[in-house]
């Protein structure tokens, strides 16, 4: 700005002369020999030497973004201690991107946390000015991502992330319960983008209805009324997760769906910049509300639209989308606000005009390269970027510009932090030009005793992590004592320089058993299936944490392999059920979980076809229909084991499963065949799992007396399982227990055992199971399951799996029907 004024004085006052009027003397310092040079417009003859103590100019070459903020912390509070005159109100902050740090500052500094905060950063008053109005403003906010709702698809997640928006919640009345509620609906019911057909003529997939919001909340709708195992009502199969409980739920969504609706055939008509206004301001008001202690965002929203309509008054030209958020960009983008200098607390502003009041302390953020200085980014309608002329802006110019008048206003300290080295390879970055230039003129300004350059001098590297052992030894980054005043850090750091132990036995000895109880059936047989998982559950009351049902975005082009088995077991529940096969087709068609249009079709053929021929391989079988016994049966102890067996059709238990069969299912059925026999011993039972390509599993029949000892052996597995883990993993257990029962010895059945308990290739073994690897310290070896000595066996593992896994094999016949 300087430089063009004076060319532009030049050029009218040809003759003019420069006069450099005698500037005050500067400190005996790096920084006021500087100032003292750049006043004087002169470089010294014979530069001074730098003295090893003076710290009034700093450079902290950081690795990222959020080491820069904590180092920066960490300066402050040095500068702090180390001078009692020193206040807060004295430090400026100044920082290119003030939008894009001002989370990490928060965070760094623990605003609103004074009272528990664990650094004493905490106790310093931050204020953060010349942020958005979108940032400070939930209306705003809203107003800026409805801008973006305008031309987007409108997919799942951005709308569950509008509903997720402060206002909008006050409006619906969405707490956390029920938005959780809502993402787990939009996922159950298949919606992944687009309001409706209509909306969708804009990407060429008019004529797909599924997947769009419409087809989802009819979905929604019909499963207030109705079941969700049956085709519903016309081409509508309705969610079966929905209850009339949810009524007012689902049809706040509905409502705040609609308003969206209505809002994007706005979007797509053409008004002056006034109506534009106004109708978005009543669109806003529709979707967003406040609370007493907010209502200031409604007068402020009001203000802002209505100052870019009164800019327009009179204006008949009707403009479309693209140009209002030409109109909104510089309301809802950062600008500088009133910084309120000198009012007690730390200040943090952005680098623009009249921002660089002299403080004792200054300090420059996130002066990285590739952000400073700006880019200009040129507009093809810009006439003036085209062709520039002197007076006209240049944002390079004139970073350039206030990175100087940032230098001049640091009247004892200057405090520059940047990225100096990337933050996930640790490779060097160099610092941006403008700081290169500054770190330049610093090496013209002194000179070091030992002949190196002033910048190496003045510049600290930070190691990547703040618990480090460097920020908390003397003198090692730059400072007399340590540097860092993070006492959770310290403590990490000291935990570092203590020597590795082992990770301690999960328990160090077996709980105290519970008094005797009745027993479960399916408590049963969920722990003998899954000990360490159910040993969590059903005894310590831990379970693991399970990924949500997380919506997705994209239309299916392709099932992957649990998407496949979902769709045959859910067609095959319902066959079995009584319901038409071609019912059950035309719900998966309408489900919305199926690629759409012939790629659905192909995929439901060949599901469709393997379900028929389980079915029509089991059709003698299920000749009689399915009944449910119960169970109640005497243990000798004054406890009784209960439950029900279900699916039985005369004397066997039929069970069909679209899963390769494996040791689950094949436990699952032994243990309902065992129980149904000691329960009703006057009939002959037998039980028959039948799996993917007809592969069936057949026990029993067995006598009452064995069923009974088996299930006195089985319940006492269990409450053994109750105390402590039982080392049994349950398809690793089946190998062993069927290579031992085919005549191997106990090296080769554990070395077959292995294969199902290391992870291969492509298939997880049974050692990644988060509770095996909670119980046994990560993805450990079977050696670790072989450590205890065992009865009949080498080891307590291969005992333990003789003792569940014999009699089953003892009764059983595989092959394919």
């Amino acid at each position: 700005d300087l430089l063009e004024l004076q060319l532009l004085l030049r050029k009218h006052a040809p003759d003019a002369q420069d006069v450099h009027q005698p500037s005050a003397p500067e400190k005996d310092t790096l920084l006021g020999h500087l100032k003292q040079d750049l006043a004087d417009d002169a470089v010294r003859e014979y530069p001074p030497a730098l003295d090893a103590k003076d710290r009034s100019v700093q450079v902290h070459a950081c690795h990222g973004r959020t080491r820069e903020v904590e180092v920066l912390r960490e300066v402050i509070l040095g500068l702090l201690k180390d001078d009692p005159s020193l206040e807060p109100r004295d430090v400026l902050v100044m920082c290119p991107d003030v939008e894009t740090f001002a989370p990490l500052i928060a965070a760094a500094f623990s605003l609103g946390a004074e009272d528990n905060a664990p650094h004493p950063a905490a106790r310093l008053r931050v204020r953060i000015a010349d942020r958005s109005l979108r940032q400070t403003n939930s209306l705003l906010e809203v107003l800026s991502h409805l801008l973006e709702l305008g031309t987007a698809r409108v997919t799942a997640s951005q709308v569950l992330d509008l509903a997720g928006r402060t206002a909008v919640r006050q409006r619906f009345g969405f707490d956390d319960d029920q938005l959780d509620r809502l993402r787990g609906w939009v996922a159950g019911s298949g919606i992944r983008w687009g309001l409706d057909q209509e909306h969708r003529k804009a990407w060429l997939m008019g004529g797909v209805a599924q997947g769009t919001w419409r087809a989802g909340l009819d979905r929604l709708l019909l499963g207030v009324a109705m079941e969700g195992d049956v085709l519903g009502l016309g081409d509508v199969v309705p969610v079966d997760d929905v209850d009339s409980a949810d009524i007012d739920l689902v049809g706040r969504l509905a409502e705040l769906v609609d308003r969206l609706h209505s809002l994007q055939r706005l979007f797509q008509q053409r008004h002056t910049a006034t109506e534009w206004m106004a109708r978005l301001k009543d669109a806003v008001l529709s979707l967003c509300a406040t609370t007493e202690e907010n209502a200031w965002q409604q007068l402020q929203l009001a203000d802002e639209l209505a100052d870019i309509a009164e800019a327009a008054e009179g204006s008949t030209v009707e403009i479309g989308l693209a140009d209002v958020r030409v109109l909104l960009d510089h309301t809802l983008a950062g600008r500088p606000t009133r910084s309120s200098f000198r009012t007690g607390t730390l200040t943090v502003c952005t680098l623009v005009p009249m921002r660089s009041v002299p403080h004792r302390v200054v300090c420059l953020l996130g002066l990285d390269d590739g952000t400073f200085p700006r880019n200009s980014v040129r507009d093809g309608d810009d006439v003036l970027a085209r062709d520039p002329w002197i007076g006209e802006r240049d944002p390079r110019s004139e970073d350039r510009q206030l990175l100087l008048d940032a230098v001049s206003a640091a009247e004892e300290h200057l405090v520059i932090v940047y990225s100096g080295a990337d933050d996930r390879t640790g490779a060097t970055i160099p610092p941006a030009v403008p700081l290169g230039e500054l770190l330049d003129a610093f090496d013209r300004t002194a000179t070091t005793l030992d002949g190196s350059r002033v910048r190496d001098a003045i510049t600290t590297r930070h190691p990547l992590q703040p618990f480090d052992a460097r920020n908390f030894t003397a003198a090692a980054l730059g400072t007399p004592g340590p540097f860092s005043f993070d006492r959770l850090a310290l403590a990490g750091a000291e935990a570092a320089t203590h020597p590795r132990t082992a990770a301690g036995a999960f328990l160090s000895e077996a709980l105290q058993p519970q008094p005797i109880a009745d027993v479960e059936l399916v408590d049963l047989q969920r722990l003998l299936a899954n000990p360490a998982g159910q040993f969590l559950r059903q005894r310590i009351n831990v379970d693991n944490a399970r990924a949500e049902n997380e919506p997705e975005d994209a239309l299916p082009v392709a099932l992957d392999a649990l998407q496949r088995w979902g769709i045959q077991d859910r067609m095959l529940s319902e066959r079995l059920g009584g319901v038409d096969r071609g019912a059950c087709i035309a719900a998966e068609l309408h489900r919305g979980q199926l690629p759409p249009g012939p790629l659905g079709i192909t995929a439901l053929r060949d599901i469709d076809a393997k379900v028929d021929a389980l079915l029509l391989a089991t059709e003698t079988q299920r000749l009689l229909e399915p009944e449910s016994w119960d169970i109640d049966l005497d243990l000798g102890d004054d406890t009784r084991l209960t439950g029900t067996v279900a699916g039985v059709r005369g004397d066997v238990l039929l069970t069909l499963t679209p899963s390769t069969l494996s040791a689950k299912h094949r436990l699952r059925a032994w243990i309902h065949l065992v129980a149904v026999t000691a329960a009703h011993p006057d009939r002959e039972w037998r039980a028959t799992t039948v799996g993917k390509d007809t592969w069936s599993s057949t026990l029993g029949p067995i006598s009452p007396d064995t069923a009974e000892i088996v299930v006195r052996d089985l319940v006492a597995l269990y409450r053994s399982g109750l105390q402590s883990p039982l080392p049994l993993p349950i398809k690793t257990g089946a190998e062993y227990a069927g290579r031992r029962d085919r005549g191997d010895d106990p090296g080769d059945a554990l070395l077959a055992a292995d294969r199902q308990w290391v992870d291969g290739d492509k298939i997880p073994g049974e050692q990644s199971d988060a509770a095996q690897a909670l119980i046994l310290g990560g993805r450990s070896p079977i050696e670790v399951l072989t450590a205890a000595e065992g009865g009949d066996e080498p080891h307590l593992f291969g005992s333990l799996a003789r003792r569940l896994w014999q009699p089953l094999l003892d009764a059983e016949k595989q092959g394919r029907l």
